[in-house]
């Protein structure tokens, strides 16, 4: 083996380490979502939120489209784009880890057209479970992932990726779950294939304390192109 190869080798490695367990993940996000905590909710008209139809199939059987995802698997590299055709998303990704508290970071919220990749997890495409957030509104209006909540089964998500691929996801559920009883487990947990969690706000909505949930979109890796 060569030495770049090694080299190779040992960065990989090095990042695997650095990545966070999604039980802890799993627990700071049971604390509020607080990486977009800065979203205001004071408009006239609230974000859409999930249909109960949406919600993800508890079958255990997934469906042809899906059954080489795992041989479709890419490399690690860092994203740098997102783009969600059904609501017209097209906004640059930038990476983001764990806060001076321990939660995960927000893009900045002066950005309304800025999502963050969450650093401790799978790049986009990679084997395991990657995590995309952003805000759902700021001060002046709704932000990247206002419209998350109006997805469908079937829509997609590509994430263009540094190295130069773009990794296509199709929605298999959006669901909105309460802060309070967040089912880190489910929404992180690997599933053998690479798939992608979009995360933005939802729910209700109070001064006091902000937004009482958190929509999340489940998607599985279709396309690498």
């Amino acid at each position: 083996m060569s030495a770049s190869e090694l080299s190779e080798l040992a960065e990989e490695e090095e990042r695997r380490r650095k990545r966070a367990p999604w039980g802890v993940i799993a627990l700071v996000l049971l604390t509020g979502l607080a990486l977009i905590r800065n979203g205001s909710g004071e408009f006239d008209v609230g974000p859409p939120q999930p249909a109960s139809a949406a919600a993800p199939d508890s079958r255990s059987t997934l469906p042809d489209t899906f059954a080489t995802a795992a041989a479709t698997s890419l490399p690690y590299s860092a994203a740098n784009r997102v783009r969600i055709p059904a609501i017209r998303v097209d906004a640059p990704v930038m990476p983001v880890g764990l806060d001076a508290d321990g939660w995960v970071a927000a893009p900045p919220p002066d950005d309304p057209n800025l999502a963050g990749w969450f650093t401790g997890g799978v790049s986009p495409g990679e084997k395991g479970t990657s995590v995309v957030v952003g805000h759902v509104d700021n001060t002046k209006g709704p932000a990247v992932f206002y419209g998350l909540g109006s997805l469908k089964k079937g829509n997609r998500i590509e994430v263009d990726r540094t190295d130069g691929r773009t990794a296509v996801f199709e929605i298999y559920g959006i669901e909105v779950f309460a802060k309070a009883d967040f089912p880190g487990d489910r929404v992180y947990g690997s599933k053998g294939t690479p798939e992608l969690r979009v995360i933005t706000c939802g729910g209700g909505f109070s001064k006091q304390n902000g937004y009482d949930g958190n929509v999340v979109v489940f998607a599985r890796l279709v396309e690498a192109r």
